[in-house]
């Protein structure tokens, strides 16, 4: 990189920046006990997933393209990587040098429309023994929650896959009683199973030789939230509790769940477990634990936080004797690093500022690194605006060149690619100190996401001086009775401390 950046000197001048990039410090400085910690995506809260990736003991499943691919990396026995309708081919080939005889092989509902199905059609062709798990969610839930591109159905992919030669099937869902009356509509022999056989079901499918298909049919966890944000999904009157008395913090919840929102709460006793309200979807798993620690509240409502209830007047006073921070730019590019957890609004954040400087009449440009990171794992977002459109010559802030570092979460904000963009005495790092569990939680019921060394890192990366923080979920739930709008309330702070100006 030196060399070719003396190249580059050498034929564009004016291009040579590297008087501006100096070491941040020294690395053994920023290196401590939290290198080790990651946001890795994982399963929504509540998402089928959890549940359907499950294989029986001594068997094996292949990935695809889709969320269930995330069960690569959840110690559920499951591996490979193919292409979008490819699902099985490999098996076909290399099961015949393997004294493996069965596997199963997760399929997303809209890739089996998309091509799926033609990897079926190959699997009967060369008499394979597989399984073929057709994860039918409702939703193409790995992009945004689009609805299929055509017309699908549980029945339809049951005929669908008949006509191609498969002959046994079986149905798992959360509410296999809503087929009742309707099972003239699939292949004669269809089973229809609750979702607790699914162990069961499974080790009968694996003895039988040929293509065998399972259709595990339960809708996304994430379209439910939205679907009954709308009143256009039934929203079950019962919450889930766990009272941290009884409670022994073994973590089996968490396993039966494989959910996130059942988080660890550290108590005068010890770390405890606790279900976050917030982010729960009422897939209610996490109660097949073996515990007494569990409470069922039904025909019950969460109670609303006094800042809910407020009088909008006092509001308006209290706000316009705010401080009006300063909103001047200088003249050069302004860049703020947004980071966050996915599905948080980390998006929506760098939206909002972008939109307000467009509507100020300024250049503004927004690049989200996101991908599966919506599925919890780590979000990017790179927000530029400047005065005068031809200030803004590209759309990623560059190394060691960001005035802000909005950190929403510190495991994110505390990585090696947000901090890369961290100069020391110049950036103002502004962070949410609480400490958001990630996937390891699930599985080790005593990690420990070292919260303090991660403040460490970007307070050595910027300077002690320049980072701020406050406990964004707790002011959130206090004045809002929810965490989700924390992500917001921390661009309220950064803009209160004039590090937003627009």
């Amino acid at each position: 990189l030196p060399v070719f950046a003396s190249w580059l000197a050498r034929h564009k001048p004016a291009l040579d920046r590297r008087e501006r990039v100096v070491d941040l410090v020294a690395p053994q400085i920023l290196s401590n006990e939290a290198d080790a910690v990651r946001r890795t995506p994982y399963f929504c809260s509540g998402c089928p997933h959890n549940t359907s990736t499950k294989v029986p003991e001594g068997s094996i499943a292949q990935a695809g393209i889709g969320c269930h691919f995330m069960a690569s990396w959840m110690e559920r026995d499951t591996t490979g990587l193919i292409q979008m309708g490819g699902e099985g081919v490999d098996w076909a080939a290399h099961s015949m040098f393997t004294q493996t005889r069965h596997v199963f092989q997760n399929l997303g509902d809209g890739t089996y429309f998309h091509s799926g199905i033609l990897a079926i059609r190959q699997a009967v062709a060369a008499k394979a023994t597989i399984t073929y798990k057709i994860l039918y969610n409702d939703a193409v839930a790995m992009t945004g929650g689009q609805p299929v591109d055509g017309s699908i159905s549980v029945p339809q992919i049951a005929r669908q896959v008949e006509a191609e030669g498969v002959s046994h099937f079986v149905v798992v869902s959360d509410e296999p009683e809503k087929y009742d009356g309707h099972h003239g509509l699939f292949p004669q022999g269809t089973t229809f199973h609750h979702r607790s056989e699914l162990d069961t079901v499974q080790r009968q499918l694996r003895d039988i030789d040929g293509v065998t298909v399972l259709i595990y049919d339960q809708t996304c966890a994430a379209e439910k939230r939205r679907r009954r944000k709308k009143g256009e999904f039934p929203d079950p009157d019962k919450r889930l509790f766990i009272n941290e008395a009884v409670c022994e913090g073994c973590g089996d919840c968490g396993v039966q769940s494989n959910c996130l929102s059942v988080e660890p709460v550290e108590t005068p006793l010890g770390r405890k477990r606790r279900i976050d309200q917030s982010s729960c979807n009422k897939d209610y798993s996490c109660v097949n634990g073996f515990c007494p620690s569990f409470v069922t509240i039904e025909g019950g409502a969460l109670k609303k936080a006094a800042g809910v209830a407020f009088d909008a007047a006092a509001l308006a006073m209290r706000v316009d004797a705010l401080p009006q921070p300063a909103t001047h730019l200088d003249a050069a590019p302004y860049d703020i690093l947004v980071t966050g957890v996915g599905g948080t609004g980390v998006v929506t954040v760098g939206a909002l500022i972008s939109m307000a400087a467009h509507l100020e009449g300024k250049s503004a440009s927004v690049l989200d690194f996101m991908g599966f990171a919506q599925k919890g794992g780590a979000v990017l977002s790179y927000v530029r605006f400047a005065a005068r459109d031809e200030w803004l010559n590209q759309v990623r802030i560059d190394t060691q060149q960001a005035d802000v570092l909005l950190a929403c979460d510190m495991v994110v904000g505390a990585s090696a690619d947000a901090l890369q963009t961290v100069r020391h005495g110049r950036t103002r790092i502004v962070v949410n100190t609480h400490a958001i569990p990630n996937a390891t939680f699930v599985r080790d019921p005593d990690a420990n996401l070292h919260a303090s060394a991660l403040l460490d890192k970007m307070r050595n990366a910027a300077g002690g001086e320049r980072l701020s923080s406050c406990d964004a979920q707790a002011l959130a739930t206090r004045f809002l009775g929810d965490t989700i709008g924390a992500n917001i309330l921390m661009l309220g702070f950064a803009w209160q401390l004039g590090l937003v100006p627009v």
